[in-house]
């Protein structure tokens, strides 16, 4: 889960920055922020307007492709999945072994 997969395309030290996020059925914002570390590596997505501007935390193991020519992260989640997903805080939840073990037991369920 927190291991980006080997088919995502993803490149080790590739900024995603400012990448735009699609989620199965549609664009739900742009990477914020990203980590590559080895088993806890995840985006941070602003949804901006989409859902008044929440941020999310996904699991690098959602990813399903990231299109470097597109500058497009694309996830195996819905829109609603990831509405739904518990809210990330970057004061209160960077670094927190709880708030990952929240989002890493809400993402570790198969998707519908």
């Amino acid at each position: 889960m927190w291991g980006y997969q080997p088919t995502s395309g993803h490149q080790a030290g590739l900024d995603l920055t400012g990448f735009k996020v699609e989620a199965t059925d549609g664009h739900i914002g742009k990477v914020d922020k990203h980590s590559e570390e080895v088993g806890s590596a995840y985006i941070v997505v602003d949804t901006g307007v989409w859902i008044f501007g929440k941020h999310v935390l996904l699991p690098a193991g959602t990813i399903t492709s990231v299109d470097t020519t597109e500058k497009k992260v694309h996830v195996g989640r819905t829109k609603e999945e990831i509405k739904n997903s518990p809210e990330f805080d970057k004061d209160k939840h960077t670094g927190d072994s709880g708030y990952h073990e929240q989002v890493g037991g809400y993402y570790g369920t198969p998707p519908v």
